[in-house]
C-alpha cells in the first residue's frame, strides 16, 4: 500500500514588516491619547473655568483698589505693602500656622489610627466604618449648627451633662482660651472619617504576602507596622499630608462663621476668615485678593517643599 507523498514544501514564514508594526503602534498610541484627553476634558474644563481663571483674576485684582460700585483703581503693590503693616493680618497668619501645625498631625494620626482599627474583621465593622464616615455626608453648615446648639453656654447639652457630674462647663465658644481649641476638635471629628477611608484604601492595597512573611519571621505587631505597613503607606501618607494642608488652609469658613464669627476677641480669625471679612464685610476686594494671593504662594511653597523632602511621596531613593 503506497502512501500519498506530500510534495508541498513547508509553508513560507510570514514576516511582519518593522515599519508597518511601528506605524500600527504609533496609531494605537495616538488613539489612546485622544481617548485619554476626551475623558479628562470635563475635569480640565472645570478646573480651568472654576479654579485657574478665578485664581489668575484674583492675582490681577490684588493690584487694584475696588470701591464696590464697579470702580477699579490701579494701586500697584499698595495692597501688599498694607499687609506688612496690618497687625490683624499678621495675627491671623500666625494663628493659622498654629491651627495648621496642630490640625494636620491630628487629622493624620486620627485617620491612620481609625483605619488600623477598622481594617480588621470583627462583628459590625461595616457599621463602625459607616458611623465614622457619616459626618462627611452632612453639610458643614448643619454640623456647625448642631455643635453650636450642643455647646451653648449654660443650656447646651454638654453644659448640662457636665453640670450633672458637678463640673462647671467653660464657655467653649465664648472664651478666647477655649474657642480655637474647640474649633480644632470639631474639625478633627468632622474630617477624620474621610482620612480614615483613604488610609483604609492604602492598607487594603498592601499585599497579604508581606504580612505572612513578617509573621513567619516572628515579627510582632509593632515590628510589622514599622517594617511593612508604614513603608507601604508612604505614598498615601504623602497624599494626605498635602491635601489636609490645603483643606486646613482654605476650608472651614462656614464653620467659623456659624460657630464664632472670628471671635471672641479675634481668637478664631484665621486667614481664610480674614479674607472673607475684608472682601464681604468691609468691601476691600483688592486687599482680600492680595491676601488670597499670599495664601496661594504659601501653599505652592509648602507643596514644593513636601515634594522635595519626600521625593514625590517616595520619601527615600530606595523605596
Amino acid at each position: 500500500m503506497t502512501g500519498a507523498i506530500d510534495t508541498a514544501g513547508p509553508a513560507p514564514a510570514t514576516h511582519k514588516r518593522p515599519g508597518r508594526s511601528r506605524a500600527a503602534a504609533s496609531d494605537l498610541a495616538k488613539r489612546e491619547r485622544r481617548a485619554a484627553y476626551l475623558f479628562l476634558s470635563p475635569n480640565l474644563i472645570g478646573l480651568t473655568v472654576f479654579v485657574a481663571v478665578p485664581m489668575l483674576l484674583s492675582i490681577v485684582l490684588a493690584f487694584f483698589s475696588v470701591d464696590g460700585f464697579g470702580g477699579y483703581t490701579f494701586v500697584g503693590t499698595a495692597n501688599f505693602e498694607r499687609m506688612v503693616g496690618d497687625p490683624q493680618f499678621i495675627d491671623s497668619l500666625g494663628r493659622t500656622m498654629i491651627y495648621l501645625f496642630v490640625l494636620v498631625p491630628g487629622l493624620f494620626l486620627s485617620g491612620l489610627g481609625l483605619a488600623l482599627l477598622v481594617r480588621s474583621q470583627f462583628p459590625l465593622v461595616g457599621l463602625f466604618r459607616t458611623a465614622l464616615f457619616a459626618p462627611n455626608v452632612v453639610s458643614l453648615v448643619v454640623v456647625a449648627l448642631i455643635w453650636n446648639f450642643l455647646l451653648t453656654d449654660d443650656v447646651g447639652f454638654v453644659a448640662k451633662l457636665l453640670g450633672r457630674l458637678g463640673i462647671t462647663a467653660p464657655s467653649w465658644l465664648g472664651d478666647p482660651s477655649y474657642a480655637l481649641g474647640t474649633v480644632m476638635v470639631i474639625t478633627i471629628w468632622f474630617s477624620m472619617g474621610y482620612y480614615m477611608l483613604i488610609f483604609l484604601a492604602g492598607l487594603q492595597d498592601i499585599p497579604r504576602e508581606f504580612y505572612e512573611v513578617a509573621s513567619i519571621d516572628g515579627a510582632g505587631p509593632w515590628q510589622t507596622f514599622r517594617n511593612v505597613t508604614w513603608p507601604m503607606l508612604k505614598p498615601t501618607s504623602f497624599f494626605i499630608l498635602l491635601t489636609s494642608t490645603i483643606a486646613v488652609m482654605t476650608g472651614g469658613l462656614e464653620m467659623l462663621v456659624i460657630l464664632t464669627s472670628g471671635g471672641p476677641a479675634n481668637s478664631t480669625t484665621l486667614i481664610v476668615y480674614y479674607v472673607y471679612q475684608q472682601a464681604f464685610v468691609y468691601g476691600e476686594f483688592g486687599y482680600a485678593s492680595a491676601i488670597g494671593s499670599i495664601m496661594v504662594l504659601i501653599l505652592l511653597a509648602w507643596s514644593a517643599l513636601l515634594f522635595a523632602l519626600t521625593r514625590g511621596g517616595r520619601f527615600t531613593h530606595a523605596d
